[in-house]
């Protein structure tokens, strides 16, 4: 039987209680896919992570990574180390630095935070760096001058091989979310990444995540585009 808006389809028409018809069947794919497929929020907050190199010019020889937190990604967590990001226009300090190490250095953060240092960093996902905004990073042993590194992370969901053969997605796909509440949205252009190292979590930064005031362990409903 297929339900659309809550109403049993025969109620409205015989015929589409049995198939769509081809100009309705679009509409009928999603609203199956959006009575399933529903994926916890989750904001990034301005966010470092460090090339082992960079890590030791920030903040001396030998230095590493503490675990203050985990994260909800396996093997991902939240370390006790702050630097201070720089712009032309000004800085934010306290900056956290999430572990463990990568091969190379960026920077996360809002356009709201690129407003304050004065950049224009491109929306990339995670690792994407070529041509993106140079930044400074100052540690407590030192300084170092990214030429590019920092970006607005591009909204994404973290997916397990197992729920995106459920429900159909694979990776690199560009789905849809949608948001209820009082300040409701439907997220577009929202990429899925899938790997046996993730939890099915999406990942939105802080000007998203109030703009459609998100509270902790909220969903959105996936909508896959056809």
């Amino acid at each position: 039987m297929w339900y659309y808006n809550g109403w049993d389809t025969a109620q409205i028409d015989p015929f589409l209680s049995r198939r769509p018809t081809y100009q309705n069947y679009n509409a009928w794919k999603v609203v199956e896919f959006m009575d399933k497929l529903k994926v916890i929020i989750e904001g990034s907050a301005r966010h470092v992570h460090v090339s082992k190199e960079d890590l030791e010019r920030l903040f001396g020889e030998g230095a590493q990574l503490h675990n203050k937190r985990e994260l909800s990604q396996p093997n991902q967590y939240l370390t006790e180390e702050r630097v201070r990001i720089e712009g032309p226009r000004g800085c934010i300090d306290r900056v956290s630095i999430l572990g463990p190490e990568r091969n190379q250095t960026q920077v996360e953060v809002s356009f709201t935070d690129a407003r304050t240092l004065g950049l224009t960093p491109p929306v990339r996902e995670s690792g994407d760096l070529k041509g993106s905004d140079p930044i400074r990073i100052t540690g407590p042993a030192g300084s170092i001058d990214l030429e590019e590194g920092c970006i607005v992370a591009k909204r994404h969901i973290h997916i397990t091989p197992q729920d995106a053969e459920k429900y159909g997605l694979e990776d690199r796909e560009v789905v849809q979310v949608r948001v209820e509440g009082e300040r409701a949205l439907t997220f577009d252009e929202v990429v899925v990444r899938v790997s046996d190292k993730f939890q099915t979590r999406m990942h939105i930064d802080f000007d998203e995540m109030n703009a459609a005031q998100i509270c902790p362990n909220q969903e959105g409903t996936v909508i896959k585009k056809v």
